[in-house]
Formats: C-alpha cells, structure tokens, sequence
C-alpha cells in the first residue's frame, strides 16, 4: 500500500478540527448478547479484524514538499496497533450517556484517527459499539466500509470490473495539448462561474435571517447524544399520502420537532426559518481519490414558523426539488465544492476561520447515512439498532444524522450538552412529530 495526498475536502476537515469541535463521525450500533461476556468477546474480534483491514492503519502525516507544501497525506503506520484503537468499557445502563463522552475526545492525530468502544449493557443483554472515524479519513460511505470489515462477513454482489484503459503514449497526449487549451480556459471559467453564484446564494441565504439561540453555542466541547427510531412504514404512509420523498419527509419531521422544541422551552417560533445543510454524495466508483470525501450540498430553510405539518413537508418538498433542479454543483450548499480550488497552505492557515465561519453558513447539519438493507453481525450477535452521530460545527448545538436499517428509521442525535442539556426532549419532540404527520394524513 502506498500514501496518498488527502483530497482538498479532506484537507480542510484536517485542519478546521480544535480541542473542542473535533471532525470525527461515529456510529453507536446495540447488539443483542448472546451471554454477559459477549462485549468482551466482542472487543477482542474487533481488534483482531482490524489488523487485517488495510484502510484501518492508515495514519495522517503533514507533508511539506514543494510540490505538496503544507498537504497532508493518508499513509501505513508501522506501529499500527489494534489494542491502541478499540477499548472495553465498564457496563452500562446507558449507552447514550456514555457515547457522548466519548464524542468529545478528539482522536489522537499521530496514529490511524479512528475508535472502536465497546460498551456492555448493564443487564448482559445487550452491549454497543461505538465507532469513530476523522472526516478526514472517512465520509459516511468510506466508515461504512471501513466498520463493516470488522464486523461478520456478508456475501455481498460483486460488480464486474470494469476494462482499463491502456496509456496513451506521450506524444500523443502532447499532440493533443493545443485542442486541449480551449476546454481548460472555459472549465477555469465555469469554476469562476460556479464561485460567483455559490457565494451570491449564500448571501441570499443571510437576508431576513432571524438567528435561532437554541442553535447556537460558544464552544464548551462538551457532547450529549440521543437517539430515535421507528418504521420506515410509517414514512412510507405519510409520503403516498402527502406526496414527496422519503427523505423529504424525514427532514420535515426535523422540522416540526424544532417547532415543538422550542415552543416546549418557551422560545418563539414566529419567524424562524432555520437553515439546514444536507450533505449530498458525489462520490462515483473508481474516482481518482476514492477514499476522500467527494461532498456537496443542499441548503434549505426549514419551515419550523409553519402550524400544518403537511404545510411544512409541502415546503420541504418544493425547496428540495428546487434545489435537485440546480443540481448539487450550484446554490449556497454548495460551498463545499470551493475546497477544490484553494492551496494546500491555505487550508493550514485558513482552517480556524473556515469552522467558524459555519455558523455563518448554516444553522444545523441534517444528514443521511446509508446502511446496507441485509442484517449485520459481531461474533454472531446481531445489530438490533444503529445510531449515525454527525460532528458538530463550531458555533452549532445541533446536529442530525438519519439512517435506515431493516425496516427502522434511527435519528442520532449530536448536540453540545451544557447548549442542549435538554436533548432528550428534542428527541421525543421528533417522535411526536411523526405521530402528526401519521394523524395529519389520516392514516
């Protein structure tokens, strides 16, 4: 295996990371156990897979050649050791409590930046596992794989692989340099284009914004996570009744969960019209950096000032299609995409600002996580529910990640604890708000 340089969006997750706003993603997975020692049985499989998964000894090291000044890059550790990266825990009768905690701790920088934990239940009839993976080293999809090769194995398809094309001598590729000019001019201009709108849409994003206090915080680095899960059935009603997609209305019931949290506090909702980053894949098979993040994004206000809750997944849903008609290289979510055509050095110097400024850019994070629909296994104990967990942006209390899993929906729920210390109420609140929805279409 070979080192390779991080993406430009890597880079930048690299470098925004502080003390107390970490860029680590995590997954809180329960397992049913089999016995009382089966989370111990558990954490000693998981280190003895995790030598064998190449991905998972791979370090982050600075590099500051001319060409690379000020990059970084993906590369072996050769003192990998597993026992440094995943741990037993005393039990438990909370694995939420304890997840938390353990999502303040940044991951320690000189070595392979991911965790496992492994937290027995306190009735030995279930245990968690809690993985953590740098952002840097991982997107959603890449922690995916990463995690599912220490769990048991699942026979998966195997796609056909694809022909590689045989180089093309030198001299061709120079022949062809003039024919190539005008197609590099007019890219550099498109990227100018694309700069110029993206930076016009996040100012319109910014007029008539009224700020959300319970979405803001000074950064304490504390963490408090929480989690919710119900039928996908459930949403499948309420979609062929109302109309929309299946994740429009997963975002809608964020949505009506706000409102009714911040009513339950005491806060006014009149107004308020939260701006919410959905994270969209651009990830393709075979891209020249498969392992880096290959992230754009939708920006959407969030009708929580909206009373109907079929009012508010009308509005989620026009504002997404809208968004989909753009497509995922334009608009104010779109900012992501500008990590490309900054220096290496920039992204040193500039990754503090960059954090802060996204409070500036969005208000709170809500995300889907993709799971394979098959059922997953550790030491033959079966996953029973899985909990994506989001980092936190500098200046945010909030964040939401979405998955579905055999049938179930899981919110995981990430907030700063001494800003949200209520957390627990606003994961009720997203409870009650798909029975709403489900009453709302008379279903």
């Amino acid at each position: 295996m070979t080192s390779d340089l991080l993406a430009p969006l890597d880079l930048a997750f690299w470098n925004i990371e502080s003390d107390r706003h970490p860029m680590h993603l995590g997954a809180l997975g329960v397992f049913g156990a089999h016995s009382p020692t089966a989370g111990a049985h558990a954490a000693d499989l998981l280190a003895a897979r995790a030598a064998a998964v190449p991905g998972l000894r791979l370090r982050i090291r600075d590099v500051w050649q001319p060409l690379a000044f000020g990059s970084a890059t993906r590369e072996p550790d050769p003192d990998f050791d597993p026992l440094n990266h995943v741990r037993l825990h005393a039990p438990t009768p909370d694995f939420h409590a304890v997840a938390g905690r353990l999502m303040e701790r940044p991951l320690e920088r000189g070595r392979p930046p991911w965790e496992a934990h492994v937290l027995p239940g306190e009735d030995g009839m279930s245990f968690a596992v809690l993985f953590k993976f740098h952002h840097a080293l991982a997107d959603g999809l890449r922690a995916l794989k990463l995690a599912a090769g220490v769990l048991d194995p699942v026979d998966l398809p195997e796609r056909a692989p694809r022909a590689i094309e045989p180089p093309r001598g030198l001299l061709s590729d120079v022949r062809k340099l003039p024919g190539l000019v005008p197609g590099l001019v007019k890219g550099a201009l498109s990227d100018v284009g694309r700069a110029l709108d993206i930076g016009a849409s996040l100012a319109r994003s910014t007029l008539g914004m009224r700020p959300v206090s319970a979405l803001t915080s000074a950064p304490t680095g504390t963490r408090r996570t929480a989690g919710v899960v119900f039928d996908i059935d459930d949403v499948h009603r309420v979609r062929k009744t109302a109309g929309g997609t299946v994740n429009d209305v997963l975002i809608a019931v964020v949505a009506g969960a706000l409102r009714r949290w911040l009513e339950e506090r005491g806060d006014c909702t009149k107004g308020v019209a939260p701006r919410a980053l959905i994270p969209v894949s651009r990830r393709r098979p075979r891209t020249a950096h498969p392992q880096g993040n290959r992230l754009s994004g939708y920006l959407i206000r969030l009708p929580v000032d909206e009373s109907d809750p079929l009012g508010r997944l009308g509005t989620v849903r026009t504002a997404m299609l809208r968004n989909k008609d753009a497509g995922p290289n334009r608009g104010a979510g779109a900012v992501a995409l500008l990590a490309d055509h900054v220096p290496a050095l920039g992204h040193r110097l500039g990754g503090p600002l960059v954090g802060q400024a996204a409070r500036l850019w969005f208000d709170i994070l809500v995300t889907s996580v993709p799971l394979p629909g098959l059922g997953l296994r550790l030491g033959g104990h079966e996953l029973s529910e899985v909990y994506p967990l989001a980092p936190l942006a500098p200046g945010q209390s909030l964040a939401v990640a979405i998955s579905t899993y055999r049938g179930r929906v899981h919110y995981g729920l990430v907030a700063d604890a001494q800003a949200v210390p209520d957390l627990d109420r606003f994961a009720h609140a997203v409870s009650a708000e798909v029975s709403t929805l489900l009453a709302a279409c008379d279903v």
